[in-house]
């Protein structure tokens, strides 16, 4: 049989390409990026996409987006997009939005796609609202949102506000609420958030009666009676959790694990373990979640002994431990002086249950270590036997043992490692100053205090709130802020002689 002729074998090697590369058009799944820019040449050399239609250059133009880096993927885009007619539809559009990582780059595109025609729609502003988009960003597109008649999108709105919390800006999200037509329990639910991960916790609180008053479009939901709850368990706010209690058991979502959850851990942050018990002991179907609550708030108030009888109850009810109860129960020992019992369950969790300890575990065990004065022990423990490498808040730990103790030494070696890290702050060096102190060593005192001077290390004033007939107040060190201080100062230097005289 006589050979193919050379252009034979050339348009047969064209077409089969050509056919891979259809193939590969097809498909919505990213390739690796040096194989999309061979397909890219050969559709190129070919002159393919020229005489496609709309269909294939969209297809091609998403298979852009998802396979190449986002600034790459803007730049074959950009080299694409010159017409109208061009450009494929807004829901094509939009995926191609979403595989854009880059926030920016997503926005530049979204400016291209105005610039031949397309506008987009709500949809197309909720994918640009990633979540690690800048305030600018959020801002901008917020301006986007009011502009084009969007507030009635209440997924567009709620997902603009948790970009404004992930940014720490309340004021930005409370604008954008006030702005809202329609405001549903959602969106009251995403502000609070924001209000309580911005530590505007008595803002937070205020948002449930807002939400109970006249003028508003819906009520407070089982999410929203946890986020109040935790707020409460942040203020130490009792009278007001019980309050958002009550209003979640005549509204039906006292059953809720969740918020039964929420409620034991705000009495035991508020030290009202018989009510957080009775909470505990009546929920029927209890959770990993409902056990270690009631373990860490038992080992927080100082009931080691009880927080470990309900741990070893926890395993004979065949629920199994996770990585914080664990953290609960060798709190408790450490808070209660239980030695052999921390270390008993430290291996535990290692080998019963295959847990790998992180950071907060070895902070327990050093803290346990230092509350029995094994100091020289624990700075072993922390040095050649832990698996991962301390942080600053272990080193802190063992400086405040050594503090209690008097070890002067090995606190001056534990500044060092605070140092190394960069991590010291001004209350280690206190903790120094007093270890010091306690053993007598004025001299070094005087260095340490010339040394903060010198170096402009403050303290930070201490702060706490304390909840009275449905109010929260905050009071902090040195306070002459607050519109009660003259009788707050009288009844506190009277308390002061009565403990005194006592």
């Amino acid at each position: 049989m006589a050979s193919s002729s050379p252009l034979t074998r050339a348009h047969r090697a064209s077409t089969s390409t050509s056919s891979v590369a259809a193939a590969l058009l097809a498909s919505a799944s990213p390739i690796p990026p040096r194989r999309f820019i061979q397909l890219h040449a050969h559709l190129l050399r070919t002159g393919l996409l020229a005489f496609s239609p709309v269909t294939t250059t969209s297809a091609f133009l998403s298979l852009a987006a998802v396979s190449l880096p986002s600034h790459r993927a803007l730049a074959v885009l950009d080299h694409h997009l010159t017409t109208p007619h061009s450009l494929p539809s807004t829901f094509q559009c939009n995926s191609i939005l979403r595989a854009l990582s880059d926030p920016s780059d997503a926005l530049r595109f979204l400016c291209r796609m105005r610039a031949l025609g397309r506008r987009g729609n709500a949809f197309t502003l909720a994918i640009l609202l990633k979540p690690r988009c800048s305030l600018a960003h959020a801002r901008q597109l917020h301006a986007n949102v009011v502009a084009e008649g969007h507030l009635r999108d209440a997924l567009l709105a709620t997902s603009l506000m948790r970009c404004y919390a992930n940014r720490g800006d309340g004021d930005g999200a409370r604008k954008l609420f006030d702005e809202m037509p329609v405001r549903d329990a959602v969106a009251w639910n995403v502000l609070i958030t924001c209000y309580a991960r911005n530590q505007r916790t008595k803002d937070a609180l205020k948002l449930f009666e807002e939400m109970r008053g006249r003028d508003s479009e819906s009520e407070p939901d089982d999410v929203t009676c946890i986020l109040l709850l935790q707020a409460c368990s942040s203020l130490g706010a009792l009278d007001f959790g019980e309050q958002v209690w009550a209003y979640a058991e005549e509204h039906g979502y006292g059953g809720e694990l969740k918020v039964r959850n929420s409620l034991i851990t705000m009495y035991l942050r508020c030290g009202c373990v018989d009510k957080a018990y009775r909470v505990f002991s009546g929920t029927p179907q209890k959770s990993v979640v409902t056990w270690t609550a009631m373990i860490s708030g038992l080992a927080a108030n100082g009931f080691g002994n009880d927080a470990i009888s309900v741990f070893e109850e926890m395993i004979r009810s065949d629920v199994a431990p996770d990585e914080q109860t664990f953290t609960g129960v060798l709190s408790a020992c450490s808070h209660s002086g239980l030695v052999d019992e921390g270390f008993r369950f430290f291996d535990m969790m290692r080998c019963e249950y295959g847990l790998k300890p992180n950071v907060r575990h070895y902070g327990c065990i050093v803290d346990l270590m230092g509350r029995a004065g094994l100091l020289d022990e624990a700075y072993e423990f922390v040095t050649n036997e832990m698996k991962v490498a301390p942080d600053a808040t272990i080193w802190r730990t063992l400086l405040g043992a050594c503090r209690i103790h008097g070890h002067v030494d090995l606190g001056e070696c534990v500044i060092g490692n605070l140092i190394e890290l960069k991590a010291q702050q001004a209350g280690d060096y206190v903790l120094l100053l007093n270890t010091y102190a306690a053993v007598g060593e004025w001299s070094k005192v005087s260095e340490i205090r010339k040394l903060m001077q010198e170096e402009g290390i403050q303290t930070t004033p201490g702060c706490t709130t304390v909840e009275h007939n449905g109010t929260v107040h905050e009071f902090i060190a040195d306070d002459d802020a607050h519109p009660r201080k003259v009788e707050i100062y009288e009844n506190l230097i009277a308390a002061h002689h009565k403990c005194s005289h006592n």
